[in-house]
């Protein structure tokens, strides 16, 4: 049987820790200047461009823009500009694409039309030599090196600290700055965490929800699908808020919840749902707190914006254990392919 710790998987996701302290030294000048201009002449608006795990990237940019900086932020639909070949209005907007590749069709054209309607556009991007990076007029190099493995991981990670660097820097956050310089020891202390209970859980688990709220919901979307990719298991990703309209009637015995629970305004909101769930006799399993009756699952206290980096890197490494324990190949997915062109 294969180890878990000889996937590529595996070994990608462990480099998050080293692959985020260097991109925080790397970008430093670069995100600084855009903070400042974009402190000196603020966008009306935020336009965020992404598939797949980057989008749910762009999920947490949402939540740590609107919340930080109050700046209306929304996730284009590229198939409006690819397929219907409509260009929205974009003028005085700040346009952010967010690829591991750069090369998607789809976000290119999307980002090109945004750029040619007045928006500034900025690329977090892993490929510098990418298109992408090419037509931005600000590129925050992600800097997580090769990642062979189909499941996005390490880059997912970067992106989020990307992120969290440009906000720091717009909002000229001291506060948030620091909890990003200590994010690197955070995440090797969540890979650390013992997420097995996880996986002896969901061994033959048919279905579950994963549970999010605010900074917390992208990272629920992202364990979701990494959930359908590499374990051949379907799972949905709600907000807490929205679990409660109609796919409540699922919940109960045999119908797990992974629920990823932030120490904000949310936390509390979250811990009622867990304790309803509980009640009815439901399986919960909680990254973030303690409730009883649910299984909790571990990882190092931070600052809310930098706990979802730490819940989904604990999570990384039990989700490729369960993988192999389910009887597939984290590394290879069936029907994927590690760069998606989509029109």
């Amino acid at each position: 049987m294969t180890s878990p710790e000889s996937t590529r998987m595996f070994a990608e996701a462990r480099e998050a820790a080293d692959v985020v302290a260097q991109q925080i030294a790397r970008n430093a000048a670069g995100a600084a200047t855009l903070g400042a201009a974009l402190r000196a002449a603020p966008p009306r608006g935020v336009l965020t461009c992404a598939r797949g795990s980057s989008d749910h990237a762009a999920t947490f940019a949402k939540y740590l823009i609107e919340t930080r900086l109050e700046v209306l932020t929304t996730s284009a639909a590229p198939s409006v500009t690819s397929v219907y070949r409509a260009t929205p209005e974009a003028a005085d907007t700040l346009a952010i694409g967010i690829s591991q590749s750069g090369r998607s069709p789809d976000i290119l054209a999307t980002m090109t039309a945004a750029r040619d309607a007045g928006a500034r556009t900025v690329a977090l991007v892993n490929d510098i030599t990418s298109p992408l990076a090419a037509l931005a007029d600000t590129t925050l190099p992600l800097d997580a090196g090769p990642e062979l493995s189909v499941a996005a991981t390490k880059s997912y990670i970067a992106s989020l600290a990307a992120l969290i660097q440009l906000v720091a820097e717009w909002a000229d956050d001291a506060e948030l700055r620091a909890a990003l310089d200590g994010a690197p020891a955070l995440l090797r202390a969540a890979w650390d965490s013992d997420w097995s209970p996880l996986v002896e859980r969901l061994a033959d688990a048919r279905g579950l929800y994963v549970i999010g709220r605010g900074l917390g919901f992208g990272v629920a979307q992202e364990a979701a699908l990494k959930f359908k990719e590499t374990c051949g298991l379907h799972a949905e990703a709600f907000s807490a808020a929205e679990v409660r309209h109609g796919p409540m009637a699922l919940v109960g015995p045999g119908f797990p919840l992974l629920v990823f629970r932030q120490s904000d305004e949310t936390g509390d909101g979250v811990d009622e749902l867990v304790r309803e769930v509980v009640t009815r006799g439901g399986e919960v399993l909680v990254a973030g707190s303690a409730v009883p009756g649910a299984i909790h699952l571990p990882h190092p206290a931070a600052a809310p914006a930098i706990e979802p980096m730490l819940q989904i890197q604990a999570f990384y490494r039990a989700a490729n254990a369960l993988s192999l324990r389910r009887g597939f190949d984290p590394d290879r997915p069936p029907h994927l392919a590690k760069v998606t062109e989509t029109l």
